[in-house]
């Protein structure tokens, strides 16, 4: 399918005017970035938000991370959830980075082009796709549209992506949205998908975008049908 590029930017339009400035939430360091994006799996902003603050309260140092035994590190992060797979995760990630830069940083990625960083983002341990978008978007500056179950939801109903995977549809998106349309259709998606456009049904009746999407009616009749 083939994204038309009027309605994109009206889609966009709608959704700054209701929701204001669309804009990336935070700008941190890549490694910061790349920690906290891994704590936010299948977890809410404010529980991964406290997960890193925690994880870092105890442990100053990306060295005293990778040195505690993991189950000390999952009960540093248990607000985040899946707190066992994701300290190991963190742990690998961490010794992958100082194997390969000789150091806990990767600013250098900052000087690379899109593909480039893709592939090494990617190529860490349990670094899939919409974490290397969120590092990419958050961290780097770079034009992406990470797809979390907001935008993956709201993306579909509007017609933007059929139904697929979330990481087809990343691929989906990222391939035929505009740059300059990517980071504001992403902070967007996310906000209505929060407020509006919610599972298992959405508020068509108060959505700024109901006239530009084709799932809507059909929200609103069945919602409207006697129920037999």
């Amino acid at each position: 399918m083939t994204l038309d590029g009027r309605r994109l930017r009206a889609i966009v339009r709608r959704l700054e005017k209701r929701y204001g400035a669309l804009e990336t939430p935070r700008s941190l360091d890549v490694l910061d970035e790349l920690i906290l994006t891994v704590l936010s799996q299948h977890t809410s902003d404010l529980n991964s938000d406290r997960a890193f603050g925690l994880l870092r309260e105890a442990y100053p140092s990306w060295d005293g991370v990778v040195a505690a035994p993991w189950q000390e590190v999952a009960e540093a992060i248990r607000s985040g959830g899946l707190a066992n797979t994701k300290a190991r995760r963190i742990q690998a990630i961490l010794r992958e980075v100082l194997e390969r830069e000789g150091r806990y940083d990767l600013e250098r990625l900052s000087a690379g082009g899109d593909a480039e960083v893709r592939e090494y983002l990617g190529s860490l341990p349990g670094v899939g796709p919409k974490t290397v978008a969120v590092v990419m978007g958050f961290a780097l500056g770079r034009e992406t549209i990470p797809v979390d179950t907001h935008v993956h939801r709201v993306a579909t109903r509007l017609g933007l992506v059929p139904r697929t995977s979330a990481e087809r549809a990343q691929r989906l998106l990222e391939e035929q949205v505009p740059d300059a349309l990517k980071t504001p259709l992403h902070v967007g998606l996310i906000r209505h998908g929060r407020e509006i456009c919610k599972a298992p049904l959405p508020r068509c009746e108060e959505c700024t975008v109901f006239e530009l999407c084709p799932s809507g009616p059909g929200f609103l009749s069945a919602r409207d049908s006697p129920r037999r």
